[in-house]
């Protein structure tokens, strides 16, 4: 069990790393900043709770996630605002090497990307399904494992195995689509 006197010296450091997943779930910096602030009240009522030793920053994702299911995305009602930051990390189809054998082993998906714009990416992350949307942000984007993910969402690892594909799938299907009406795409060019 850990103590309370140690919560801030443990889970601030996770601060900004909350905040910025908050904001990819509200698409609003205030309510991302109540999200937060209500995460880190929870976490610390709770933190007599927590298991040393286990992994805090799933723990506090967890909260997280659970406060905007149960709070926001119910009383949510206005208009959304979408700005995700840093979608340069959903460049996951990039090869790592040499630059000759990177360039040899690009595929089409590779030189599509390459032309789409932030704002391209963002609409197709935007695009998808809640249910699709936040495993595809807390695998691609905070880099959580599937175990960890299942943990966070209280679904079985299946399922986060499940909605990350079709999540993915989804998004390659809208970001093809972009990426054909903007004539990036070879001639002949079919979706893979």
């Amino acid at each position: 069990m850990a103590d309370q006197a140690d919560f801030e010296r443990d889970a601030m450091e996770y601060a900004r790393q909350l905040y910025s997943a908050a904001l990819r779930m509200t698409r609003n910096p205030s309510d991302a900043e109540d999200l937060v602030q209500e995460t880190y009240l929870k976490a610390y009522r709770a933190y007599h709770t927590f298991e040393a030793g286990t992994n805090l920053k799933a723990w506090l994702y967890r909260i997280l996630t659970n406060t905007y299911i149960n709070k926001y995305r119910k009383e949510s009602r206005r208009p959304s605002e979408v700005d995700l930051g840093s979608v340069e990390d959903l460049y996951l189809y990039r090869r790592i090497g040499s630059e000759e054998s990177a360039e040899v082993s690009r595929t089409t998906e590779d030189r599509v990307l390459d032309g789409l714009v932030e704002s391209d990416i963002k609409a197709a992350v935007e695009s998808l399904p809640e249910n699709f949307r936040l495993p595809v942000l807390l695998a691609d984007l905070e880099g959580f494992s599937y175990k960890e993910i299942a943990e966070i969402l209280d679904v079985p690892i299946g399922t986060v195995m499940s909605r990350l594909h079709r999540g993915r799938k989804a998004m390659q299907k809208v970001l093809w689509e972009y990426a054909k009406t903007r004539g990036l795409l070879p001639e002949g060019a079919e979706m893979p």
